[in-house]
């Protein structure tokens, strides 16, 4: 018999988690923690897991940051190679699908215990009936429309638990918060996570590193200054 190759289990893959996203009055709101960890060791602390694709849409990473890059990048490049040869952007269902054929076609890796990525993808349809549009998909490319909110990676148990929570008993539903009352709910849930899953980084208050948090709108993509994230965590989460 011949011996088969095997993957070098012992090696521990850098992982990336958590993330989350949800619509709010203006537009749906992306975020994601900062920390990266190998099995459990802490690699780095300011990785960016919310990366925007093109002008109206985002695709945020939980997994594998090596392989969810080389996504993104080659996503970037078909819709920007779509709108210059049609003269239009691509529909929404074609980003969607485009995302789902790059997870299909990474699933092999999977299989091998290495490459997984389960991602978020938020755009702006301005089709015949503009809406803000929120997707997440599975390892292997299956994609779900949600109408509320959406969490991936190790810490997103607790993270869907806050949101379910605040979109059915708070205050009022999530589709109607203010940005500032958003970006509360978005803190204090990663923060909630980083509580019981040591890969999820949430609020570093001695190092002062903050999610990545950005908006995508009808007006394209706003990436949410540092120092604003930092006066609405002092102000209604710390």
């Amino acid at each position: 018999m011949t011996p088969t190759a095997s993957l070098p289990t012992d090696i521990p893959l850098t992982q990336a988690t958590t993330i989350l996203a949800f619509k709010f009055q203006g537009g749906v709101l992306v975020a994601g923690d900062r920390r990266a960890t190998a099995g459990n060791t802490v690699v780095y602390d300011r990785a960016d897991k919310v990366l925007e694709i093109d002008r109206h849409s985002i695709m945020a990473i939980a997994g594998v940051p090596a392989t969810a890059w080389e996504m993104a990048r080659v996503l970037e490049h078909s819709f920007q190679f779509f709108r210059r040869t049609q003269l239009q952007e691509m529909s929404v269902d074609g980003k969607v699908r485009a995302l789902s054929k790059l997870l299909r076609d990474n699933f092999g890796f999977v299989l091998q215990g290495a490459g997984i990525v389960v991602p978020i993808f938020a755009t702006y349809d301005s089709g015949s009936d503009p809406a803000a549009r929120l997707y997440f998909y599975d390892a292997m490319g299956a994609q779900f429309e949600v109408t509320d909110y959406a969490a991936t990676g190790s810490g997103s148990p607790a993270v869907r638990g806050i949101l379910y929570y605040e979109n059915n008993w708070g205050k009022k539903p999530l589709v109607k918060l203010t940005e500032d009352e958003a970006v509360t709910v978005a803190l204090r849930a990663l923060d909630t996570a980083a509580e019981s899953d040591t890969a999820t980084g949430g609020v570093d208050r001695d190092a002062k590193i903050f999610p990545v948090i950005k908006v995508v709108s009808r007006d394209g993509i706003a990436t949410l200054p540092e120092k604003r994230i930092a006066a609405v965590f002092k102000r209604s989460v710390a």
